[in-house]
């Protein structure tokens, strides 16, 4: 009797771990791509390129009508640096693994719990912007991408995309902020996105100052490849008695910011331009930032205009990407290339 009972449950524990394994299958896809990037500094000494790196990212991605999932992860060749945008990063990385459970709440409503650590792309600019979550310190190709470790609530009404989360900065939870987004397109060729984000965690915890951050995002498409965008941003400190001696203190993830009352309001514009045909992008982009010279102490002398032009080709599954763009002065010239091509 026993014998049956464990040859049952044994029968139900595999058509159960099959069915499973097909709906994985039918809902699973490969997801992997290789990059190369090269950047020169007509100001550096050295005769070869300023930087340069070589890695892989590789994952799958799971879809179904009630769930969404990504794991990836990213490899960074052993001899080549893997130090991006000041940031030293591991040869072999988590990179972006989330689960997103998904609700259908009418014709119109959608409902979405996101769990996990996954980037934004905000700004969607080749140089300049997501100043909701980027440090105004943070510029270069097409490295606008920002990772949270969060959990989000998004709710889906006909175009528009409202989301909230909570972001932790470490595993306690003791530091991190609140990010909210609404992402508004429409019929016609307009798209606008509003953000807040504020270290609102960091201070349940820790005496520090509050800074807030609040974004405006604006793309009109006039024609295919002739697109005017640009993005506002109003970054404030605000201005409180707190004492910075105290064993708790806490210092901002924006450190040009700990200095209480300061506000910076960062823009810029860009314009893409049609080629007919002989790449498929073109852009230029202008930023202004008042006083850039108080953002980065390695940078004293930093113009408070900057300028990129860049350049997208596609060819099968590659990219090539191409920019060229001011430095810590207008007149300081760099260049980055950066080569995708994807796997699956």
């Amino acid at each position: 009797m026993n014998f049956k009972k464990i040859a049952a449950a044994v029968l139900g524990f595999g058509l159960a771990t099959a069915a499973f394994a097909a709906d994985v299958a039918d809902n699973m896809t490969l997801k992997g791509n290789v990059q190369t990037q090269v950047t020169k500094s007509l100001a550096d000494d050295d005769n070869n390129f300023s930087s340069g790196w070589i890695r892989a990212n590789i994952g799958g991605q799971y879809k179904s009508e009630s769930l969404d999932a990504l794991i990836m992860i990213r490899m960074f060749g052993p001899e080549f640096g893997n130090v991006i945008e000041g940031k030293n990063y591991d040869k072999i990385l988590a990179d972006l693994y989330w689960v997103n459970y998904k609700w259908n709440l009418g014709a119109n409503d959608n409902l979405n719990l996101k769990i996990g650590r996954w980037k934004t792309d905000w700004s969607q600019s080749t140089n300049f912007g997501t100043y909701i979550d980027k440090s105004l310190a943070a510029r270069g190709l097409w490295m606008r991408d920002y990772s949270h470790n969060a959990v989000e609530l998004g709710w889906k009404h006909g175009l528009n995309q409202l989301n909230a989360m909570v972001a932790a900065k470490d595993n306690k939870a003791n530091t991190g902020y609140v990010r909210v987004e609404d992402d508004m397109k429409f019929t016609f060729p307009l798209e606008l996105k509003v953000a807040y984000r504020s270290n609102l965690i960091d201070v349940v915890q820790n005496t520090s100052y509050l800074t807030h951050r609040m974004a405006a995002y604006a793309s009109y498409t006039f024609m295919p490849n002739l697109r005017l965008y640009g993005e506002y941003a109003c970054i404030y400190t605000v201005d409180e008695d707190i004492s910075t001696s105290v064993d708790n203190y806490k210092a901002q993830e924006l450190g040009y910011m700990n200095k209480a009352g300061k506000m910076f309001n960062p823009f810029y514009v860009g314009l893409e331009l049609p080629t007919f045909g002989i790449l498929t992008n073109l852009m230029a982009e202008l930023e202004y930032i008042k006083d850039r010279d108080q953002v980065d102490a390695k940078k004293p002398n930093a113009d408070e205009l900057a300028w990129t032009v860049a350049l997208v080709k596609t060819v099968g599954k590659s990219k090539l990407q191409f920019s060229v763009y001011s430095e810590e002065t207008l007149s300081d010239v760099g260049m980055a290339f950066r080569l995708t091509t994807t796997i699956k």
